[in-house]
């Protein structure tokens, strides 16, 4: 398809007249949008798309009645679900979005050039939505977003060696730098259990398969994972042990 054109069908969805004005000027002026819709409220979102075909919402999260978090449940239960953009000024609800399978979380203010970003992304994700292949890879390493010089970056998952509590936020380290996020380590021990990332210490959490070392030191064990010691508290150590036995084992038998 010729960008020049247009060809996405885009809905905006926000329950502030003026914040929804400035997103569709926004987004009419992008030469990549064919036809722009607008809604104040889910209800109005919804009779949209019972209507028409709707490639992307740009949705804001927080509005009253059924809000935005809860629209976009609604929007994965389609036979073919538009992607979805969050547009907000709150930057608290980054991890359930991603969770839901957002293709951005946009904040506001916004401007021309990161929402050009948000369709870039869109029309990138959807070239082959429906591939078996594509769907298995987004469910087995989902993307973390994360602030680098005010744009919202993604960051697979995959990439996370270790993370650390710090008050309500994580920091997640990679093996080039760390990133905070908003959300506790309680809720990605529970949501990254599956991903093999195990909880050693009420400040620690790590990926099992990058242990290099269990040691014992004067005060109790350390892990290592990329030359970095990281404590195991003792209510942590016997469990740890276990899953890393069980795992040499797994290993061994493949």
């Amino acid at each position: 398809m010729n960008a020049a054109t247009g060809f996405l069908r885009v809905l905006a969805v926000d329950d502030e007249p003026p914040a929804l004005d400035e997103l569709a000027y926004h987004l009419r002026a992008d030469p990549r949008v064919a036809r722009l819709d607008t809604a104040g409220d889910a209800t109005e979102a919804l009779r949209v798309l019972r209507d028409s075909d709707v490639d992307v919402v740009f949705l804001d999260i927080r509005m009253p009645g059924l809000d935005g978090m809860e629209l976009a449940r609604v929007l994965r239960r389609f036979a073919r679900p538009p992607a979805i953009v969050f547009v907000t000024a709150y930057d608290d609800g980054a991890v359930d979005a991603f969770d839901l399978g957002a293709t951005d979380y946009v904040r506001k203010p916004v401007r021309a050039e990161r929402l050009a970003e948000s369709l870039r992304r869109v029309i990138g994700a959807r070239v082959v939505p429906s591939h078996p292949a594509a769907l298995a890879r987004a469910e087995e390493d989902p993307t973390i977003p994360i602030e680098l010089a005010g744009t919202t970056r993604m960051l697979p998952r995959s990439a996370v060696r270790w993370v650390e509590a710090q008050g309500d936020y994580a920091r997640l380290h990679t093996s080039d730098g760390s990133h905070l996020v908003r959300v506790s380590l309680a809720t990605l021990a529970e949501r990254w259990a599956d991903a093999g990332f195990v909880r050693i210490h009420r400040s620690y959490l790590v990926q099992l398969k990058l242990i290099a070392e269990l040691r014992l030191v004067n005060s109790g064990y350390v892990v290592v994972i990329d030359g970095t010691e990281l404590p195991v508290s003792r209510r942590h150590t016997r469990e740890l042990k276990d899953k890393l036995v069980r795992a040499a084992k797994q290993d061994w038998n493949r």
